[in-house]
């Protein structure tokens, strides 16, 4: 009995995934719920389970390729008595049970939250007004937040292009023609007006160059060398990190406030207390716990740090999302971990970590990407001094941590070696002033000074 395989809905805003890679090709025998392909969307990169076992019959969507929810991708004929449901009726799994499609336009939120910066997945700067939702002719705009984004930020009006996906949804594809020299860029169009629909590859983050024809339609992996030069296309990921650094370089006036933090106490305290604390909670003790429950004290203190920016307003957060970036070998990623204030030490602690071996496995959900209202980025564990990290959008902060090393520094009057880190907060000075970004820092490096709270 052959089972369809369908392109899942990895959220109620997310309406089309490009599959990146395959992990079994045409014949290879494959188990219920093993990994067979990996997809990528605005918001997160996922590997989707097989819904049933049996050989991979057919590969309909090769690699590279974005299409619409719900679309057959794959062909799995079962073998006897292990046949899953009919293919009408694809078994579930975590991460690829399609939800039921809602109004053919979100509503918008009513106040703005920020996706994954990353990376892997990007979304945009909160905006005043929404695109217009239906055409001159009536007929319903179909597309999705990526595209909406897109078209806020380049002043493309959506009513002028016509959509080449399903049910006329205009795709990303659609809207980076429009863009192209030459595309159309209606500001008042017609009634009826459209666009023609061509869709070649997307052009480099921050434009100005031209695709070679053999890169058009290049896998993100595959490697075309041109003499001495090896050319990489981007690949989803990539893609999607470059789109959100440009547009919240674009969109945010970036000042910075550096500080350094005597860590010795800390040190000492998870050097003494690492074993006796996975051993008790089977969870490992790193140093972020301590710095994230350190900018819980200093949002607390200084909430307008812990906000976003919506056009002439500023939206107050009442609670505490930190996004905190992981980098991957293929890119990076921005998990939030939602209700920080909430949790203790150990709640702290255990969060992060899960959050951070789900990305490196490819098993965050959209929404663990999304709603964070402040970001921490930890560049030092590599060996950096220090950094000065872009502005993870719609947050108005971010702070960036150096590595954690010996220094001598005066200490009344004498010299003393002691374990030192550099913080650095980037901010946006449209929300946040210096003598509140220093305070807030300054409040942050107390807190770490100062530790008094027990984790065991």
């Amino acid at each position: 009995m052959a089972v369809d395989v369908i392109m899942p809905q990895m959220g109620e805003s997310i309406f089309e995934g490009t599959i990146t890679k395959w992990f079994k090709k045409p014949g290879d025998r494959i188990e219920r719920d093993e990994p067979l392909f990996e997809i990528s969307t605005d918001k997160v990169d996922a590997e989707i389970p097989a819904p049933s076992a049996g050989v991979l019959k057919e590969i309909k969507v090769s690699e590279g390729k974005t299409v619409p929810i719900q679309t057959v991708v794959a062909v799995i004929e079962t073998v006897g008595a292990s046949a899953a449901a009919p293919a009408a009726e694809p078994a579930p799994t975590p991460v690829a049970a399609p939800a039921p499609r809602k109004a053919e336009a979100p509503k918008a939120a009513a106040a703005p939250r920020a996706p994954a910066v990353a990376p892997a997945a990007a979304a945009a700067p909160p905006v005043t007004t929404a695109p217009p939702t239906v055409r001159g002719n009536g007929q319903k705009i179909r597309s999705s937040p990526l595209v909406r984004r897109l078209a806020k930020e380049h002043h493309v009006d959506l009513a002028g292009i016509e959509g080449s996906g399903a049910g006329g949804r205009i795709s990303k594809r659609d809207i980076l023609a429009a863009l192209q020299p030459g595309g159309a860029r209606p500001s008042a169009p017609a009634a009826g007006a459209k666009t023609p629909s061509v869709a070649p590859a997307p052009p480099p983050a921050g434009g100005g160059a031209m695709v070679h024809p053999a890169l058009e339609n290049a896998v993100p992996r595959e490697r075309i060398y041109f003499g001495n030069y090896e050319v990489r296309p981007m690949s989803v990921m990539r893609q999607r990190i470059a789109e959100h650094m440009v547009a919240s370089v674009r969109v945010s006036p970036h000042v910075y406030s550096i500080d350094e933090a005597d860590m010795t106490r800390i040190a000492k305290i998870r050097e003494g207390s690492k074993a006796a604390f996975e051993t008790k909670y089977g969870t490992k003790l790193t140093y972020m716990p301590f710095f994230v429950r350190a900018c819980v004290e200093g949002l607390r203190a200084f909430p307008t740090v812990n906000a976003s920016a919506d056009g002439t307003t500023i939206v107050l957060h009442p609670e505490i999302n930190v996004g905190i970036a992981v980098a991957l070998d293929w890119g990076l990623i921005v998990p939030v971990l939602k209700n920080a204030e909430e949790k203790n030490f150990l709640g702290l602690a255990r969060g992060i970590n899960d959050l951070a071996e789900r990305a490196r496995a490819k098993k965050l959900t959209p929404e663990e990407v999304q709603e964070g209202t402040f970001s921490i980025t930890n560049p030092g564990i590599y060996g950096g001094l220090m950094g000065l990290p872009v502005i993870n959008q719609p947050n108005v902060a971010i702070l960036g941590i150096g590595a954690i090393g010996k220094r001598p520094v005066v200490i009344d009057d004498a010299i003393a070696i002691r374990s030192m880190v550099y913080l650095t907060l980037s901010y946006d000075h449209r929300v946040v002033d210096g003598a509140t970004a220093h305070q807030f820092v300054g409040r942050v490096k107390s807190y770490l000074e100062e530790w008094s709270e027990e984790i065991l």
